[in-house]
């Protein structure tokens, strides 16, 4: 049995030491970002605060240490003492893609209906992440 175990370990060992190290994948150049996201990304207009019901709000800068549709976004969006918080965002095809403790979440350009927020019904510019959570230019 414990010879067994020995032979084992010694082929997982030269195993291991035969294979070839793997340099990690580099950033693509700044030029290759430049080509995939536009120079003024659409999602560069939603800058800016944005106000919800109840307290509620988002604010939208651009995170220009990381480069071109990359955002920051510190907002509040819930009533619980836990339901606020800065995240890091991305612009995506539909909006600004980002996450926070409830998971993954896409902001999108709608308008008061879309909120699903009686309050916000009669606002034409608003973000909306989903029925129920919606925030607005004033």
């Amino acid at each position: 049995m414990k010879k067994t175990v020995f032979v084992l370990s010694a082929l997982a060992l030269l195993t291991a030491c035969n294979q070839e190290a793997k340099d990690a994948p580099k950033p693509a150049p700044a030029s290759v970002q430049a080509t995939l996201v536009p120079e003024n990304p659409p999602t560069d207009k939603w800058v800016g605060k944005w106000m919800g019901v109840e307290g509620l709000f988002l604010t939208i800068t651009k995170d220009d240490a990381i480069g071109r549709g990359h955002y920051i976004l510190t907002m509040r969006y819930g009533l619980d003492a836990d339901a606020s918080g800065t995240f890091k965002g991305e612009a995506a095809e539909d909006g600004i893609a980002f996450t926070r403790p409830d998971g993954p979440q896409l902001l999108r350009a709608g308008d008061g209906e879309d909120t699903g927020l009686k309050w916000l019904a009669d606002k034409k510019d608003c973000l909306v992440v989903a029925s129920g959570e919606g925030y607005c230019r004033q």
